[in-house]
């Protein structure tokens, strides 16, 4: 096999902007004045705003929807005039109802709101100016990361601050039931959409018309969360392509020039929801979104939740994303109006713009140092089981280790928020006190906060350690995206046969494959992704190319022992559902106390369902229908 060189553009090398602290401002002046302010926001080619009225009869009145409703009224015999209504009481369901004063409102409460929670939140100001300049030349897509409820409420919040265009935001219909705040959600932009359609020709044809009839027009900007729904454990999921699709469509059918895509990364310091998700994971249910469950949580504003970092990165061209891609003849076949089946060409080009967007997002996230410390105490926590040894990390060791791991984020391109003015142990120990419901000091050392025998039986007790190991696994996973490629590479060399460098690529390639369920990896990547990822590891001097073997030198081992540590309890958890996958998680809860399972994180939900889906995919494991 021929490999590339190993020349590779240095992540080192890419320019990021500075942030400022959107709040300072804030704090120094009147919540009140502030969300009465004059709001007069630059709108696509200097329309003026559409009323809500007049856009769902835009939709309403499309060659589309009309196409539609006749031919689901031919299907199944009913009325026109009855599948015409039923269209109306859909997009009167669906639509959003944008109104100043409930702007103004939710600017009001939230600045109180996001002065009690956070320290500060940061925003890259050229990325906001790339914005307001985008949003004047063509129709406009947000595409923010999702690690939080708060996602939406802080971009439109952001928005509103700089003068920019409010968004109209696609939101589960869970929210449409809250009494009183589901309405409220509506009049600030948002509209409700259905999970899954089913087979629903006439639902998904109002949706979609709705959604490009906004972008068309460019009446606001529209956003969506391509991972379709909540991260719970801070890696970027899978992206969902149906909303990508829709509002892809009006350039690939010549509606528009072109359309403008938009990556925002949000980074929390501290998730709002980190003990929820972890026992979500662990099979409690997620509790209804309910106006009174939101009342209840109110003792969240009493907690520190540290700094957000919002990153709005680089404008996205559809039209130069298409460039050589797509032909676009093949939509002169057939009417605009009439739906139809994107080609296998459409779909390829699509599911890969997916994939490159959400990498956009993974590189421009900033990573906080409790995102290294956790790394470090998770890795150290897991050995401390096996060995028996004394529990946790003396203090002095974890800060002389986090500085270490510094070093390599940053050689390996991270973009991490580390104040280089402070002292390294200050910057430990607030990063420490930040998270003191995860990790305590004791005696000098530092470890998990995972009690022991204060519960009633010893499932319970590995429960209630496991909501702490996943906790801290979410921020650990936040920085995953910088060093999976090396990662895969060091377990390749472990699992290789030889240092042949075609048995080292054969494992990687594997290893690569089998884990497309879990990281983002982008499709028909493979070989790219093996010579960055050789090309990272040469550079720090863990690794020395021959013409024929890839070899770990002596000041490599600690890094290639670090990567393959981050691996591991991934792998372990597809080899136990590859034994497993017949049996349910009480078992895996039985296999952690005699030692057999090293890493608690295998009793992780979305573990166990992406690892089926590999072996599905892979073919070592079938679907019968009972």
């Amino acid at each position: 096999m021929m490999f590339l060189s190993l020349q590779h553009r240095d992540p080192m090398l890419k320019k990021r902007d500075d942030f400022e602290d959107m709040l300072e401002e804030r704090r120094n002046s009147s919540d009140l004045r502030y969300a009465l302010r004059c709001y007069t926001p630059v709108l696509y080619k200097g329309l003026a705003p559409c009323k809500a009225s007049m856009l769902k009869s835009m939709v309403l009145q499309s060659d589309q929807l009309h196409h539609v409703i006749g031919q689901v009224s031919r299907e199944t015999g009913r009325a026109a005039d009855d599948v015409q209504e039923e269209a109306s009481a859909i997009l009167e369901e669906m639509a959003h109802c944008l109104q100043l004063s409930t702007v103004r409102f939710f600017a009001f409460t939230l600045s109180k709101v996001f002065k009690t929670l956070f320290r500060s939140i940061c925003v890259n100001e050229e990325g906001i100016q790339r914005l307001q300049q985008a949003i004047q030349e063509h129709p406009v897509v947000l595409l923010p990361s999702h690690r939080s409820y708060m996602d939406f409420l802080l971009m439109s919040y952001i928005l509103y601050t700089y003068d920019i265009a409010l968004p109209v935001i696609a939101a589960g219909m869970d929210f449409m039931g809250m009494k009183f705040v589901g309405e409220m959600l509506r009049m600030s932009g948002a509209f409700f959409i259905r999970r899954s359609f089913g087979g629903d020709k006439l639902y998904w044809s109002v949706f979609s018309e709705y959604v490009k009839t906004m972008l068309k027009n460019g009446f606001a900007p529209v956003e969506f969360f391509l991972e379709g729904t909540r991260s719970r454990t801070s890696k970027s999921l899978t992206p969902k392509l149906g909303l990508l699709n829709i509002v892809m469509d009006p350039y690939l059918k010549g509606e528009v020039y072109d359309i403008n895509v938009v990556p925002v990364s949000i980074s929390y310091e501290r998730i709002l929801e980190e003990a929820l998700y972890a026992r979500e994971m662990l099979g409690v249910p997620k509790p209804k979104e309910s106006t009174s469950g939101l009342f209840k949580a109110r003792k969240v504003l009493s907690e520190d939740y540290g700094s957000i970092h919002v990153y709005f990165g680089q404008p996205v061209s559809v039209r130069s994303l298409a460039q050589g891609r797509v032909n676009r003849c093949q939509f002169n076949l057939v009417p605009r109006h009439i739906p139809r089946r994107p080609s296998e060409e459409i779909q390829s080009f699509v599911n890969d713009s997916a994939y490159r967007l959400v990498r956009a997002q993974e590189e421009n996230m900033v990573l906080k140092p409790w995102v290294l410390l956790a790394s470090l105490l998770l890795q150290n926590h897991h050995q401390d089981q096996t060995a028996g040894q004394k529990r946790g990390m003396v203090l002095e060791e974890l800060t002389a280790q986090a500085v270490w791991l510094r070093d390599m984020f940053r050689e390996y391109g991270a973009f991490l928020h580390w104040p280089d003015h402070v002292p390294p142990s200050e910057v430990v120990s607030s990063s420490l006190s930040l998270h003191r419901g995860l990790v305590r000091v004791c005696e000098g050392r530092v470890q998990l906060a995972v009690e022991q025998g204060f519960t009633v039986t010893p499932e319970e007790e590995l429960l209630s350690q496991a909501v702490i190991v996943l906790s801290c696994a979410s921020y650990r996973n936040q920085g995953l995206h910088v060093f999976l490629r090396p990662a895969l590479l060091a377990s390749a060399i472990n699992a290789a046969s030889s240092n042949l460098k075609q048995e080292v690529f054969n494992s990687f390639s594997f290893l690569r494959n089998m884990f497309s369920n879990e990281f983002i990896l982008c499709p028909g990547a493979t070989v790219q992704d093996f010579e960055e990822a050789c090309y990272l590891l040469v550079k720090t001097g863990a690794l020395q190319v021959t013409q024929q073997e890839l070899l770990v030198t002596e000041r490599g081992q600690r890094t290639v022992a670090f990567l393959t540590s981050m691996l591991d309890p991934f792998l372990q958890g597809y080899q136990v559902r590859e034994t497993l996958y017949k049996m349910f998680s009480p078992c895996l809860v039985r296999l952690c106390f005699p030692g057999r399972l090293r890493y608690t994180e295998v009793l992780s939900s979305d573990l166990q369902k992406n690892s089926l889906a590999a072996l599905l995919r892979l073919g070592a494991v079938q679907k019968i229908k009972a």
